[in-house]
């Protein structure tokens, strides 16, 4: 079990492994303009299912594709929709579990379809979106299909090699910041008032 994840997460991580995909792009006419190397759909399921198991959980960060192709996925299925996925309506019959934006599963983890900047300090964001570009800089892990070899990459493994080690926990951060405004402003009285006081 991940208990690193939040506990309402966790069950994810109960019997198996949890793995982390996007932009699959099932049936897109397109993949091959993002990356001459794309794989057929088939392909990618049979990487996915020799990966993954019936007690593993998988989670995809968006841009699907043709959803029908996630029927013959063993795992259980989690789906961020991204910006080429419509509704949720047309998903459901494939995934067990659908979110439409942004999801914090840790403290540190942020799983989102496209980038999120600005958190870089105190997360890891797990995303998609990127068809180029390597699969880790600066507190962001890149998992689309052709950046990640279309292998789903196992979370369970990233945090015990240590992909959370450089991020500090946004309650510490809070916590030392109110200390050194506290510090700021007990400087600023004792020179307004002196320190004799």
């Amino acid at each position: 079990m991940i208990l690193t994840l939040y506990p309402t997460f966790r069950r994810w991580s109960e019997k198996g492994s949890v793995y982390i995909l996007s932009d699959t792009h099932f049936g897109d006419p397109d993949c091959a303009l993002m990356d001459p190397n794309w794989i057929t759909p088939e392909e990618h399921i049979d990487i996915i299912n020799k990966l993954t198991g019936r007690n593993d959980t998988l989670i995809h960060l968006g841009d699907v594709g043709d959803p029908s192709y996630f029927g013959s996925v063993k795992a259980y299925k989690v789906l961020l929709l991204g910006n080429h996925d419509e509704t949720a309506g047309k998903f459901q019959p494939y995934f067990n579990e659908i979110y439409t934006g942004p999801l914090f599963i840790a403290e540190k983890i942020l799983l989102s379809h496209e980038p999120v900047y600005g958190l870089e300090k105190w997360c890891v964001n797990i995303h998609g979106h990127n068809h180029s570009g390597s699969s880790f800089s600066n507190s962001h892990l890149n998992v689309a299909s052709n950046v990640c070899g279309f292998t789903p990459v196992n979370l369970g493994k990233l945090i015990k090699k240590g992909i959370l080690g450089k991020v500090e926990s946004i309650h510490r951060i809070t916590i030392d910041d109110a200390i050194k405004n506290a510090e700021k402003r007990s400087e600023r009285k004792d020179r307004y008032y002196g320190s004799d006081i």
